[in-house]
């Protein structure tokens, strides 16, 4: 199959599709991190839904959107804290990032624009809390990389269309940390590998939460390859 992996800068999910025998290209706007850099396309996904770079169109798409401004997690940025107790609609943007409510909005219409993409099988995946739940559709499907046995708790969402819910492999109970937030004293209770990435620099922290666990790409080759 020709598989279009967009927005996506690591390469593991086309690396698992390669290894299948399929021809599989990611596309980001970035260079890749990734294993396979002849068969990554640095540029805008919405460039090149039309047809692989061979000149095929795509039988399939799996694509792994920023979350930068879909997360729930993001929330609080999204309007002035002093107007907490009004409703939505009614609240002023963030003073620090006034044009943050424009940004989001455009991260859910480029979301429907892969959606509506003239691709017979397409995933989009997200955070499990993600605002795409509200302001467009609710996934079709959640998981953890822990179904698949990596001991890693991290809810992800997957909005399917001519593709069928991923099948669980072996489970495993995931690692997880209790530690108090500085200056709090709340006690909070993470997966370690996400607490681990606290120490990690910003930009190095974001691109480590956005990269694709192997176990569901592999999970995502074996099955819907």
């Amino acid at each position: 199959m020709h598989i279009l992996v967009a927005c996506e800068e690591s390469g593991v999910v086309c690396a698992a599709f390669r290894a299948r025998g399929h021809l599989a290209w990611s596309v980001d706007l970035q260079p890749t991190s990734g294993p396979l850099p002849a068969y990554h396309i640095q540029g805008d996904a919405l460039d090149h839904l039309a047809q692989a770079p061979d000149g095929h169109a795509w039988d399939m798409m799996l694509a792994f959107p920023s979350c930068q401004y879909l997360a729930v997690a993001g929330n609080r940025w999204n309007h002035n804290p002093l107007d907490r107790h009004l409703p939505e609609a009614d609240r002023r943007p963030h003073p620090r990032f006034p044009d943050r409510k424009a940004k989001r909005l455009a991260a859910v219409a480029f979301v429907k624009r892969l959606w509506a993409a003239d691709i017979p099988k397409v995933c989009i995946e997200n955070p499990g809390r993600s605002r795409l739940s509200t302001l467009w559709q609710p996934p079709m499907q959640q998981i953890h990389p822990y179904y698949w046995g990596t001991p890693v708790q991290k809810k992800t969402g997957l909005w399917l269309r001519g593709l069928p819910e991923l099948e669980h492999g072996t489970w495993v109970k995931p690692e997880m940390y209790t530690y108090a937030k500085k200056n709090k004293g709340v006690k909070k209770c993470e997966s370690m590998w996400y607490y681990k990435t606290l120490s990690l620099p910003k930009a190095e922290r974001s691109k480590a939460r956005s990269k694709t666990f192997p176990c569901i790409a592999e999970a995502m080759a074996a099955q819907w390859g």
